[in-house]
Formats: C-alpha cells, structure tokens, sequence
C-alpha cells in the first residue's frame, strides 16, 4: 500500500511541478524575447518601442490581483486542483494567442491591443497560480520538511525560465537577428502553448489535499469577509513581497534583455549567461529550504536581504556589456534571492488558516507584485536611460527594508501545523502555548 501512495503523490508533484514550470515559462519568455518583438507591435525609436513592450509587460500584472481573487475562491471553496486546472488553460490559451497574432504592420492598432488581452489573460491565470500551487504543495508537504518541499514552486517555476531562456540562446544563435525579429520570437510562445497542453493533463489527474478535504464540507462564511478578519497576516503579505518582487524580477526575468537593450551585451552571449545563472539558482533553492527547516524561517530571509541591499550597486555596476560580468553579477544575485524564493511558499502558506489560505495569499500578494514586480524592468530601463540608474537601485533598497522590517516583526512559523487554526504568537502565549 506504500509503494503505489508515493509513486501517486509523486505524480501529483509531477502535475504540479509541470504546470508551474510552464506558467513561469509563458510569463518570462514575454520578457526574455521583447527585445525582439518591441518593432512588431510599437513604432518609434528602438529604445521607447522597447520601452512600450515593457509597459504591456506591467499592464499583464494589473490582472493579477483579479486573478488571486478569483482562483483564490476556487481554490478554497471548490479545492486546490480545480484552481490549478483553470490556471494553466487560459495560460495555455494567452501564449497561443500571442504566437498567431498578426504585426501592427498587418492589422494596425488592432495587434497591440490584442497583445494587451493576451497578457490580462494570462495575468488572472499567473495571479491564481502561485497562491494555488504554494497552498497545494505546502498542505501535503511533511510539516519538519516544509520549506524543503516549498522550494518546488520557484525550481519547477525556474526551469520554465531556464527553457525560455536557453531557447532564446538556441535560437540567436541558429537565426540572424532580422530572423528572430521576423518570426523567430513566435516560435517559444507557440511551445509554451502546446506544453500546457500536456501540464493540463497532468493537473486533472492530480489529488485534493487531505486537509482541504477534511474541511470541505464545513460551513463556510463568505471568503471576504474571512480575509478582512485577518488584517495582520494579509500586511504581512504585501511588505513580505515587496521587495523581494522587485529584486526576483530584475535579476531572475529581465536582466538579459535589460543587458541587451542598454548594456549593450550580445543577445546570444546575454541569454546564454541568464541561463548559466539560472542554473546556481536552482541549485541553491532546495539548500536554502533546508536550512530553514532546521534553523527557522526568519534568519534565512533576514541574511538575503541584508546581503542583496549591500551588494545591489556594485553588481549593477559590474554589467558593462561583457557576458562574463552579466553572468557573475547574475550568479551572486540569484543565489542570495533564491533563499526568499525557496521558502517565500511556505511561509506564505503558514500565515493563513485552510479556509482562507489561497484567496488570503493571493490578493495582497498579486497586488504588490502587480504595483512593484511588474513595474520594475520598465523602471529600471527609464531612469537607466536618463542616466539615472541609482534612483531605482535606491527605490529596489528601499522597498527591501520593508520587507526586512517585515521579516523582523513577523512570528516564526517553521514547524506549525497548517490543519490547525492560525493564531498569533500572543495568543498562544497566554494559553500556555510555545510562542512559535
């Protein structure tokens, strides 16, 4: 009886690990490949073209918040699979959408606002996803192993990163840059399209929690009012993401194609690097996990973020458009940002009760990523422009000291029971309890 119920939960990691991979794919190839498509869709100057393409990349984060909400809902009222199912389909559909569509030179304005709906789509599908996946995944996870098993979500989520990413280098390489302008940037959205297809599969053949279970016919109040009771945890949320948003998106998502369009760094040398260091992300996440299972949430985070705001300004200052330097600064930056990424689902998951777990992470969490990780790379490249680049590396500090302020004051979760209620440390206290 063991054996066939691990290799059954091992096919639900599967289903979950192969969704998630495709969503972060379909959501980082927008941002790996603009530097290609900014022409087929915006006129003016290479510069502001690319900059438009960027302002479509934020608008996708406006859905986002809708996007918890929604999945959110379905998630903690019809379970944690009919979200994730939802998720990767209209993913799915919004790559699909942007491989076919026609240039503005073909359809005029009609292309870039089709681009625009595409996006939406998949920012309600990217905004229930990681609220969903991170609930999932944290639910049937063994409580000491927590922030192991949560480092899934961004290894799964970065090797859909890594594919754009090593696909983009493939296809520098194999096409001139006129090619890849032409139709070589279709090609990745088309894959991703038809890989979700495959991770849809997988997802409807997945299992229900056994804590969503248990609780699944217990009389519900309405999920709203439930999230607005918890006014603490869902503060927590939003400055725990803050800053990490911003720093995982310039690092993880944008910096080759911000190397390319204003460093000056070779395409395929810049995507090549990407990848390379996406690779020492990976590696780091499961370790950092661990850690955190054995030392505790908060000084794992607190040691990243403090490490990250002192190195910010000389690692931006070391790309100058050699692929070497992009590849070191890359390489330091993704190893210390993996240990937010690598237990951030776990933590998460642990600040809410079963009720409200998804909706309750999904909402703050869509909101801050949507106002400070969609922003970022268009941010980053404006002031960059106008010779201003310390104001946003000062603006990236800034917002990580809230979340180290955050991380500060916030409770240690590591060990707690998720089919328990979720209680303050005060009132554990004055029952006698163990504050964390």
């Amino acid at each position: 009886m063991t054996a066939p119920g691990r290799s059954r939960r091992g096919w639900d990691l599967v289903g979950l690990g192969a969704g998630n991979a495709m969503e972060w794919y379909d959501w980082g190839i927008y941002a790996t490949f603009s530097a290609f498509f900014a022409s087929q869709f915006f006129t003016g100057t290479p510069g502001s073209a690319f900059l438009k393409t960027l302002a479509v990349f934020a608008v996708g984060f406006v859905a986002r918040p809708f996007g918890g909400f929604m999945l959110g809902w379905l998630a903690d009222r019809r379970g944690r699979k009919a979200a994730m199912v939802w998720s990767v389909a209209m993913a799915s559909i919004g790559s699909l959408v942007i491989a076919v569509i026609p240039t503005t030179a073909t359809i005029g304005v009609a292309a870039p606002i089709i681009l625009v709906l595409a996006r939406l789509l998949q920012g309600l599908a990217h905004g229930g996803e990681l609220p969903a996946a991170q609930t999932y995944l944290s639910e049937v996870a063994p409580r000491s192993k927590r922030g192991l098993w949560s480092s899934l979500i961004y290894f799964s989520g970065s090797v859909g990163v890594l594919g754009g990413t090593l696909l983009g280098a493939v296809l520098s390489g194999l096409l001139s840059h006129q090619q890849m302008v032409s139709f070589g940037w279709r090609i990745p959205f088309l894959l991703g399209g038809l890989f979700g297809l495959y991770a849809l599969v997988l997802r409807v053949r997945m299992r229900e929690t056994e804590i969503f279970e248990a609780q699944r016919d217990k009389p519900q109040q309405p999920i709203g009012r439930q999230v607005l009771a918890h006014p603490i945890p869902l503060l927590r949320v939003i400055g725990f993401t803050t800053g990490g948003t911003v720093i995982y998106y310039v690092w993880a998502i944008s910096a080759p194609a911000f190397a390319i369009a204003e460093r000056g760094t070779d395409p395929a040398g810049a995507l090549w690097a990407g990848s390379a260091a996406t690779v020492f992300y990976m590696l780091a996440l499961p370790l950092w996990g661990a850690l955190s299972d054995r030392i505790g949430r908060r000084p794992v985070m607190m040691i990243a973020i403090v490490s990250v705001a002192v190195l910010y300004f000389p690692l931006d200052s070391l790309i100058r458009g050699e692929t070497w330097q992009l590849f070191v600064a890359m390489s330091v930056a993704l190893v210390l940002i993996s240990a937010i990424s690598a237990i951030g689902p776990a933590v998460l998951a642990e600040f809410f009760p079963t009720g409200i777990r998804a909706a309750g992470v999904g909402v703050p969490y869509s909101l801050a990523v949507a106002l400070f990780g969609g922003t970022a790379p268009y941010l980053q490249s404006y002031f960059n422009q106008r010779h201003l680049a310390g104001v946003f590396i000062w603006y990236a500090i800034g917002l990580g000291v809230v979340t180290l302020i955050t991380v500060w004051f916030m409770p240690e979760t590591k060990g707690i029971d998720l089919a328990e209620p979720v209680r303050e440390p005060e009132a554990r206290q004055s029952e006698g309890s163990p504050a964390a």
